[in-house]
């Protein structure tokens, strides 16, 4: 099996800059174009390009880097080609090389929502969803009509060009202008997808909404986004949260805000807490103050990748009644006579009214 660090001539402690430096470099020095018919030049551009495909990769570099393999359960990375080596080169240099181009482009990735209850948050849930998405044009097979090669390019959908860089003149390939890198032309136009070679059509899928997912989440469904001749794209599925009427979310805890009158909060009681999963009872010791927080353990949502769940934490708001009877009023009178507190006599605020009034 390649050393892939050996490769590309880096330590193991690489960082990704150094990783691409050194990919450049051999890269162009490799390149088939500047190495005609040199049969080992080839074989060292693969071996480099595989290389960087993985180490540039976080997710295969670890995978590399813990199993000796990009692939876990299998042997090396697999069914490297060309096409995916001029790819590469193309996001390094910013430029196609000549054997990339012609190749048939996959389908378009999509991003539909899906509306999800709080509650439903908490086990997670299957969902269908109905979206649309192009499919091949089966009238004309996705060729858009009768094809005939393009004169310009001769099918191959490029043409070269000179293009003067640091190296030297690289031979690049950009878009046929006659024919927009198809490769050919039409003839004859299909009337069914007026000569797009895909059609608009209705899809409903069922899609498992993981518990504890939020709005932050894209859920990735391979293939099933735009169909291209080349492969389909990838559905991404963002899950949209509905507001709940009592509880209001951050990240796996729940928040509750619970009101409390002045004798509550002065001398404590038994309250109740709408959980998701049923009525929860708190008990409210006396001489609460506005503004504290009881957690309720294990009362929120998942954790992400984990059976536990988060708090639901209680955050107390002192009511102060706007309207008062005689009799609460004598009550309060009595109350901070006796506790001391100084407060405005009976009658003050109708006088400071009609002063007001004229």
């Amino acid at each position: 099996m390649n050393d892939y660090y050996a490769t590309l001539g880096v330590d193991r402690n690489a960082s990704a800059e150094e990783i691409k430096r050194a990919y450049r470099k051999l890269a162009l020095q490799y390149h088939p174009d500047k190495n005609p018919g040199n049969k080992a030049a080839e074989e060292k551009f693969k071996e480099i390009n595989e290389a960087y495909a993985v180490l540039s990769d976080p997710e295969k570099r670890a995978n590399y880097d813990r199993y000796g393999t990009a692939t876990p359960g299998g042997f090396g990375t697999g069914g490297s080609n060309f096409g995916d080596i001029f790819d590469l080169f193309e996001q390094v240099f910013g430029f196609r090389s000549p054997g990339g181009a012609g190749r048939a482009p996959r389908g378009e990735d999509l991003e539909a929502a899906v509306e999800l209850e709080l509650a439903e948050v908490l086990h997670g849930v299957e969902k269908e969803l109905e979206y649309e998405r192009m499919v091949i044009c089966e009238s004309c097979n996705g060729q858009g009509g009768k094809r005939q090669t393009c004169r310009s390019c001769g099918g191959r959908g490029t043409l070269e060009q000179i293009q003067r860089t640091f190296f030297g003149n690289m031979v690049a390939q950009v878009p046929c202008t006659a024919c927009r890198g198809r490769g050919y032309t039409l003839s004859e136009t299909c009337q069914t997808c007026k000569g797009q070679g895909r059609v608009r059509r209705s899809e409903k899928i069922k899609v498992n909404m993981p518990a504890g997912i939020d709005e932050n989440q894209l859920l990735r469904v391979s293939g099933m986004g735009n169909l291209g001749l080349g492969g389909p794209g990838d559905l991404y599925v963002r899950p949209h949260i509905r507001p709940h009427p009592h509880l209001h979310r951050e990240g796996s805890n729940l928040i509750y805000e619970l009101k409390l009158g002045l004798a509550q909060a002065a001398l404590g009681v038994k309250a109740h807490i709408p959980g998701l999963e049923g009525e929860l009872e708190l008990s409210v010791p006396p001489g609460t103050h506005d503004g504290e927080v009881f957690e309720l353990e294990g009362q929120g949502l998942p954790h992400p990748g984990s059976r536990s769940r988060g708090k639901l934490r209680v955050v107390t708001q002192i009511a102060v009644p706007q309207q008062l009877s005689k009799k609460a009023r004598e009550l309060l009178r009595q109350y901070a006579h006796e506790v001391g507190e100084e407060v405005a006599p009976e009658g003050f605020w109708d006088k400071v009214k009609r002063v007001f009034r004229g």
